[in-house]
Parts: C-alpha cells; structure tokens; sequence
C-alpha cells in the first residue's frame, strides 16, 4: 500500500515493494530503490542507497504523522498521510465518534496500550489508548476533560472501525 509523503512543498508516494530483514525495495513515484535501512538506537535513520550512505533524524511534532527531518544539510518539513489519515481528512475527524465524549478508532486494529482506567481524571489532549492498525500504531486522546467512565476493550483486543473504545463523563 501506498504513502503519500510531503516533504516541504513537495508530494512524493512511496510504497514498500518487499522487505528481507533491514533490505528493502522501495517505490518513490514509480522509481525502484534498493536501500539497507536501519532505525539507529539514538533515533536516527541510516540509509544505504547505491552505496551511498544518509542519516536523517526525525522529530515528532506536536500532530500526528507531522515530522521535521534533519540530514547532515537540510532541515524538512515531512508529513505521512497514510490510509488512516486519508480516512480521518476525509471524514473530516480527528479519531472521536459523533459523541464528543467518547474515543472510537476509524477503522478496524488491535488494542496495543491502554493508558487509563475507569475512575481516571483525564485532560482533553491527554493519550488514552494506543491502537494498531496497517502496521501503524496511533494514539487516541481525550476530546473533552471529563473522567474515564468505561472502558470497553482491553490490551490485545481486535477491535472493528467505529467501535466506541472509551466513555469518558
């Protein structure tokens, strides 16, 4: 599957041909490229490409799949806009149902971290629970301040588009 990249004022879309352990073959706008990567224990990217070699470092931003990108010269504004994230731009939503005081996921995924309980007093902005979904993990947080009133999933679970997975009072 197919990600759209911006980097600055530039679209690129990459897709991932196949993968044998840090080797992959890389799809960028129709051109093939075979690079080693490797995710640095510092939290940098090494990129071997044509025996060339890159380092990029990438900083999370505020939103997310929102990143600044530094290589040795340039710095990058970069954006990944991903299936979920057409899926939110679309819908117009942020990863809340129609019921602003719950927390639902837009399509279906797996319950990787649930960082509340039912009693808890969360702050609208704060990270309630962690979903995987398309080899991608996203974190869902409160839309309002309020308290965890349920919680209907628990860690591991398979859960379906649209699910409500936090009640928040």
């Amino acid at each position: 599957m197919a990600v759209e990249i911006k980097i600055n004022d530039r679209t690129v879309w990459v897709r991932l041909v196949k993968q044998n352990g840090n080797l992959l073959e890389v799809d960028v706008d129709g051109k093939i490229y075979q690079v080693d990567l490797l995710h640095t224990p510092d939290g940098t990217f090494s990129i071997i490409e044509n025996g060339r070699s890159y380092n990029i470092e990438l900083v999370p931003q505020n939103q997310p799949k929102k990143y600044i990108a530094h290589t040795l010269y340039n710095t990058y504004n970069l954006e990944v806009i991903d299936a979920e994230t057409r899926y939110l731009i679309n819908r117009g939503s942020n990863g809340l149902s129609s019921n602003e005081k719950t927390i639902s996921s837009p399509m279906p995924g797996k319950v990787v971290k649930i960082l509340v309980n039912e009693g808890d007093v969360i702050q609208k902005g704060e990270n309630a629970i962690i979903i995987a979904a398309m080899k991608m993990e996203s974190e869902y947080k409160a839309p309002v301040n309020g308290i965890i009133k349920k919680v209907n999933v628990k860690e591991g679970d398979t859960i379906e588009g649209n699910q409500i997975l936090i009640e928040i009072e």
